[in-house]
């Protein structure tokens, strides 16, 4: 296939079967938000409504209005997805809920710090697409919010007894890279570059360690390995996500160093979580090679696999190794072969170690309408920009 063949496949699997799946499926018109919990076909089999999963909706379809077409269907979704959580998903101290009850009522509190994230996300996107000064004033408020609580994120409801065994965790400083991009117009200049700073060498310096070119999910306050098994943990796709996060900062500030050691750590990594016997990335590994504690260690996922392949695209992009573009046909020739489903729409998100369906649900309290639209999205475009960087580079001189 040529690049422009690629991208018309990931186009067209955007626009044609991922969002109208849950244009159709996904909006409660009772009583506002989204049901993400829907089965092979689309139908609802659980109506709780998680918060970072309806807080990812609003983002993906406003961020679809703004950057791909001004559908007003699109528009509308967003919308009626925040003003749910508006009015629902905050508790009075402005923290944002985990769950709750198909018409709004709490049901897990605001334990996880996640759920904020993809609120400043949301709202920020939001009100690029509107210009409404309340979801400016929530994602910025929210934003805030999130900094304060950065160093102890999940504070009393954290289970751990404190200075037993302190670890620091690479999700939030993961996420905050890719947030305070979508934040940037409206954030304090300082702040911003403060915040990209941080989160680079949080990333890069801290959580990689360069003796095995892997980064690790836990690691002591002193950034070394913790022999147990949280500090042993390996989530490979974290760290791929995390590459193309990193290498749109580093394109931002053009640090082309910064962009090539990215692209060794997905190289890296990638070459450390394939599975050679059946193809496709471990879910979990065990840095050391012991059983990991996750029973489900070697499913296949599809957010994985997509993020996986944004972060080949973006390598080969910007640095033109050709092992990116190699095990970019590898990978999107295993996600392509086992997630998406022709029949009915969207893709499977988890699959057993051999590449079958574990369960039929195109969405439920983990999976929702985001990595899959995202990923596409990200993808077409990436390969767009690769098939005009290789026409302009073939021209006759």
């Amino acid at each position: 296939m040529t690049f422009h063949e690629y991208a018309t496949l990931y186009q067209h699997n955007l626009l044609n079967d991922v969002v109208p799946f849950w244009l159709q499926h996904s909006p409660d018109k009772e009583y506002g938000g989204y049901f993400t919990c829907l089965d092979r076909e689309g139908k609802v089999f659980d109506t709780d409504k998680f918060i970072w999963l309806q807080c990812r909706e609003v983002w993906c379809f406003s961020m679809l209005y703004n950057k791909v077409e001004k559908k007003q269907e699109w528009l509308d979704m967003a919308i009626q997805g925040a003003e749910f959580l508006k009015k629902h998903g905050r508790d009075k101290d402005g923290n944002w809920y985990f769950s709750l009850t198909r018409t709004g009522a709490p049901l897990i509190a605001p334990y996880n710090i996640f759920s904020d994230c993809f609120a400043a996300m949301a709202f920020g996107q939001l009100y690029q697409a509107t210009g409404n000064a309340d979801y400016s004033q929530i994602a910025i408020t929210t934003f805030h919010n999130i900094l304060k609580r950065q160093d102890n994120p999940k504070g009393h409801y954290s289970k751990a007894m404190p200075g037993t065994r302190p670890l620091q965790n690479f999700a939030l400083p993961m996420i905050l890279c890719n947030l305070v991009l979508e934040m940037e117009t409206l954030l304090d200049k300082q702040l911003v570059e403060n915040t990209i700073q941080q989160g680079i060498h949080t990333v890069m310096d801290v959580f990689y360690q360069k003796d095995s070119g892997l980064i690790m999910e836990n690691i002591t306050p002193e950034g070394q390995l913790s022999d147990s098994f949280e500090g042993r943990l390996l989530n490979p796709g974290h760290g791929l996500e995390a590459m193309w996060f990193v290498m749109d900062l580093a394109t931002r500030n053009n640090d082309q160093a910064l962009i090539t050691k990215a692209k060794d750590i997905t190289l890296s990594l990638l070459e450390y979580g394939w599975d050679q016997q059946y193809g496709g990335i471990f879910y979990f590994l065990d840095v050391k090679g012991y059983p990991p504690q996750q029973l489900e260690w070697d499913q296949k996922l599809w957010w994985v696999h997509i993020e996986t392949i944004i972060s080949l695209l973006k390598g080969y992009l910007h640095t033109g190794d050709e092992k990116c573009w190699q095990w970019f046909e590898i990978v999107h020739d295993y996600t392509w072969k086992h997630f998406p489903d022709p029949e009915n729409g969207e893709w499977f998100g988890y699959l057993n170690r051999q590449g079958q369906p574990l369960l039929p649900l195109k969405g439920g309290k983990w999976k929702g309408c985001f990595h899959v639209p995202r990923g596409l999205y990200q993808s077409w475009t990436t390969l767009q920009q690769i098939a005009a960087k290789h026409a302009l580079s073939t021209q006759p001189k």
